[in-house]
């Protein structure tokens, strides 16, 4: 079972964000005129062989981009491909906790995921304590961006080593961070060494792009600690995976990578 940690099905209001006009003159792009449909993902990660996926909301302070509400109505078409993850505006501590309780207890989903750079805040910043103590209270992991940000948004708040104070602060707390922490990814896995609950996910790179230092901790000491994924609608997990082979990983420690680690993780059946 191949398992995708990092998703979305976008809607037009996601796609259409100007925040990622650079992302679109990277890739030379547009911004898509019509909504995709939820099948297109599945077909996309049928060509991938993934499984699963774990698909999240957008809450941006400026724009709920895809609502926990529209990430439950995507799952309920397909139960079977999908996972949903939550996301809050920590700008309102008491709603984000009751959102958070309604987003386990009544969606069903497996996590939440806040981008600290869409906050232009970084994960020590009070404003998140709340989130962090209603996951430990629940038992689901908190997930989040570690890395530069592609969009034009400060990428300070994404170093790494801000996750080793909110490990210690919250050593119950199961933390994924997404994107591996380039151009920081020693100081991320420094930071998963040091704390059991400490994970990193490999969505927004392609195999191929994996740093070296990456690729040594899968295959000695971190292989219970990374997670595949893609950042699907930006890499499709057929392009992610295209240079799988590349790494020599083991069939014990790649079988934990795609998905044996995501499921622990996210306590998936």
């Amino acid at each position: 079972m191949i398992i995708d940690a990092w998703a979305q099905h976008p809607t037009l209001r996601h796609s259409q964000d100007p925040i990622f006009d650079s992302l679109r003159r990277w890739t030379r792009t547009e911004a898509p005129t019509e909504a995709l449909p939820v099948e297109k993902t599945v077909q996309v990660m049928d060509a991938g062989r993934v499984s699963k996926a774990l698909i999240s909301a957008w809450v941006a302070p400026r724009n709920v981009m895809i609502s926990n509400d529209e990430v439950y109505q995507f799952v309920s078409e397909f139960p079977d491909r999908f996972i949903g993850v939550g996301s809050v505006d920590i700008s309102k501590p008491m709603q984000a906790v009751a959102e958070i309780k309604r987003c386990v207890g009544e969606l069903g989903f497996k996590g939440i995921r806040v981008l600290p750079w869409l906050w232009e805040l970084p994960p020590t910043d009070r404003l998140f304590y709340p989130i962090y103590t209603v996951c430990c209270d629940l038992g689901i992991p908190f997930c989040t961006q570690i890395g530069h940000t592609g969009p034009l948004m400060s990428s300070e708040v994404g170093r790494p080593i801000y996750l080793d104070r909110v490990a210690l602060d919250f050593p119950d707390l199961t933390i994924v961070g997404g994107h591996i922490g380039y151009p920081w990814t020693e100081e991320a896995i420094a930071v998963a060494t040091k704390h059991p609950n400490v994970y990193i996910d490999t969505s927004a790179y392609t195999a191929k792009r994996y740093p070296p230092e990456l690729v040594r901790f899968l295959n000695t000491n971190g292989a219970e600690k990374v997670l595949f994924g893609t950042n699907y609608p930006m890499i499709t997990p057929a392009q992610a995976l295209a240079d799988l082979p590349g790494l020599a990983l083991t069939p014990e420690v790649e079988a934990q990578f795609l998905g044996g680690n995501a499921r622990r993780v996210f306590g998936i059946s």
